[in-house]
């Protein structure tokens, strides 16, 4: 069948009707292209954060509306900019990451948006309890809750099954860290590139003080008496930090001063250390066989103790909070509520298996029997978190809150001056006895300024 000859003239109408035709859609996807708010979320670059993020497109397609803009740093750096920019607001940021220190001091200056609409289906009864009191102010006009854990999580030891049954070594029900050093000195091979334990050595107050101030607190140490003095020459500060030199620098890998978390958890996952004390969030990428090489030769125990199991491990959370100087609080709010939600964790569970869901943050997690089949470590984080006490983590009365931290404004300051001195001092660049002394000179300056 022969078609009818179009004219030019003709071909020019039908083009301008199909343009008119097409010209109301293209007005529509383009005013919907210019509604989407755009909200910019800060985040550390630990693995269930680079999740969070590979997520993007769940999120905006189930919020059209929205448009999530990120910026991803390292632990310490993250801190450094979030805290510069909330003190001085900026208003950079929509949505911060941070965690159990920053958040009540940060509410309690007026810095955070309090989160009191939650919708109903979000559950706040079904955060667990000592995390969701780590994220508020407890008392006084500020009262309330003030971000949303986005993971929670103690510390506990994690080590080769295999190296322990080949060296002839059983693991205690609580370890101790006498013996964790002796065990370090039998599964060290450094010629096969396997190094009895690893540890962090990363300055910072949320890196090498995190496992630090939880190994001082169990040699019966504390960061200030109750007259708020320092005391970081006291014996028990040299006797741990000493036992933590000596045993890194015998069995531990070279370079450990640029090893934090992340560093840490590679050389475990490639089968390079025999033991690894840090973080319970790490279970899941261990014993995700894609994530792990030791995944099936993984152990775990309670973080070792010294003289008193008292703040022998720690409680953190990560966090995601929303800052006053957010021009698109509500935007940010239903992303927030959208990125701790039970129905974010079974979206994590079904994508990257159970094993590798943000942990430690609801109570239904811990019911989940898909949960409890992937994570064989399931009970024994839940038992961890709820155990620790922020309010009691010394063997002698303190009158701070905080396991690993102080929850004063400076101790961000001097938690990382101090971890500084120490991380010279294993390095060789002097002894731990001059690196203590600097740390109570500077803190003991730090706090007379500040008035205490």
């Amino acid at each position: 069948m022969r078609l009818p000859h179009i004219t030019k003239s003709r071909r020019h109408l039908l083009s301008l009707a199909s343009v008119a035709a097409l010209a109301p859609l293209s007005a529509q996807v383009s005013a919907e292209t210019i509604s989407a708010e755009t909200i910019t979320v800060a985040t550390v670059n630990n693995a269930d954060m680079v999740v969070m993020q590979s997520l993007t497109s769940e999120f905006e397609k189930a919020h059209p509306d929205i448009t999530l803009d990120w910026v991803v740093l390292e632990e310490n750096v993250l801190r450094q900019r979030l805290t510069t920019d909330v003190a001085t607001q900026g208003g950079q940021f929509d949505v911060m990451t941070i965690g159990t220190y920053e958040v009540p001091i940060w509410a309690k200056h007026g810095w955070l948006t309090k989160l009191d609409n939650l919708p109903e289906d979000y559950q706040v009864d079904d955060l667990i309890k000592p995390v969701r009191d780590g994220l508020s102010v407890t008392e006084g006009e500020k009262k309330g809750l003030y971000a949303l854990p986005f993971y929670g999580e103690s510390s506990m030891l994690y080590y080769r099954k295999d190296l322990f049954e080949q060296a002839g070594i059983e693991m205690p029900e609580q370890p101790t860290w006498s013996q964790v050093n002796d065990w370090a000195a039998k599964l060290n091979s450094a010629d096969e590139g396997v190094y009895g334990i690893c540890l962090r050595g990363k300055p910072g107050w949320g890196e090498n003080m995190a496992v630090l101030g939880t190994m001082v607190n169990s040699f019966g140490g504390r960061w200030f008496n109750e007259e708020w003095e320092p005391q970081l020459d006291s014996p028990a500060w040299s006797e741990a930090i000493n036992f933590y030199v000596d045993m890194m620098g015998k069995y531990g890998p070279p370079g450990a001063t640029s090893n934090g978390f992340n560093e840490n958890l590679a050389l475990f996952s490639s089968g390079k250390c025999g033991m690894w004390v840090d973080a319970t969030s790490a279970a899941g990428k261990l014993y995700n066989p894609k994530e792990s090489s030791v995944a099936d030769k993984l152990g775990f125990a309670p973080a070792p103790i010294a003289k008193t199991e008292k703040g022998s491990h720690w409680l953190w959370s990560w966090a995601l909070a929303i800052p006053e100087s957010s021009k698109s609080k509500e935007a940010a709010q239903t992303f927030i509520t959208w990125a701790t939600s039970q129905e974010y964790v079974n979206l994590v569970g079904e994508r990257e298996g159970w094993a590798s869901i943000p942990p430690g943050t609801r109570v239904s997690t811990y019911e989940n029997q898909s949960y409890k089949d992937a994570a064989p470590f399931a009970g024994f984080v839940m038992d961890a978190i709820t155990s620790a006490d922020p309010t009691d983590p010394t063997l002698e009365p303190v009158p701070y809150v905080g396991v690993q931290m102080v929850t004063i404004p400076e101790f961000q300051s001097i938690g990382t001056q101090v971890g500084q001195m120490i991380a010279a001092a294993l390095a060789g660049q002097m002894s731990v006895e001059q690196a203590l002394s600097s740390a109570q000179r500077s803190t003991e300056r730090t706090m007379r300024q500040s008035g205490y």
